[in-house]
């Protein structure tokens, strides 16, 4: 779901993050980037959906706090949205859900095996998307996409396994 990361400021849809947000601290010598999913159809369906940057920061718990953010800056409106955030080998270290003044960060997984169990019920909720897209079923078929998605959120770089759950330890 996050596998590369594009480098350029991006261009935001309406009800996303303000541009104010963006410019302090998009340095590309910090090792933490702060993402989103990209949004884009044509990408997505040619495989070449690469995340979109919102910024770079120093330090995790920086990038926390740019995520917390980029919550409070979410329009009321808007509908929650899946932030990463990715080392500079672009292996995801955390990721959370945003809405409007809150993300909920979602536990990483602990083991190789309970990252197994994740992928095979990511993987069946997203069969199941696939046949109520058959059964003209849109809004069931998104709601079992994004419940696929907050799933694969929690798989986390075992390299960053037990670090960002003591992070979430902390931050809580």
């Amino acid at each position: 779901m996050f596998d590369h990361v594009t480098q350029v400021t991006p261009i935001l849809p309406p009800n996303s993050l303000p541009v104010a947000f963006l410019p302090a601290s998009f340095s590309p010598d910090h090792p933490f980037a702060l993402t989103l999913p990209n949004a884009n159809p044509a990408a997505a369906l040619s495989g070449m959906a690469q995340p979109v940057v919102l910024a770079r920061f120093a330090s995790l718990a920086d990038a926390m706090q740019g995520a917390v953010t980029a919550a409070d800056h979410m329009d009321l409106e808007a509908a929650p949205q899946i932030l990463a955030i990715l080392d500079r080998d672009d292996r995801l270290v955390l990721a959370g859900v945003a809405s409007s003044g809150a993300i909920a960060w979602c536990h990483p997984v602990q083991s190789s095996a309970e990252a197994r169990s994740v992928v095979i019920e990511a993987s069946a909720l997203r069969a199941e998307a696939a046949r109520a897209g058959d059964w003209q079923e849109p809004n069931l078929a998104a709601r079992l996409r994004r419940d696929a998605d907050l799933l694969e959120a929690r798989l986390v770089d075992p390299l960053w396994r037990s670090f960002a759950a003591r992070a979430l330890q902390i931050a809580a």
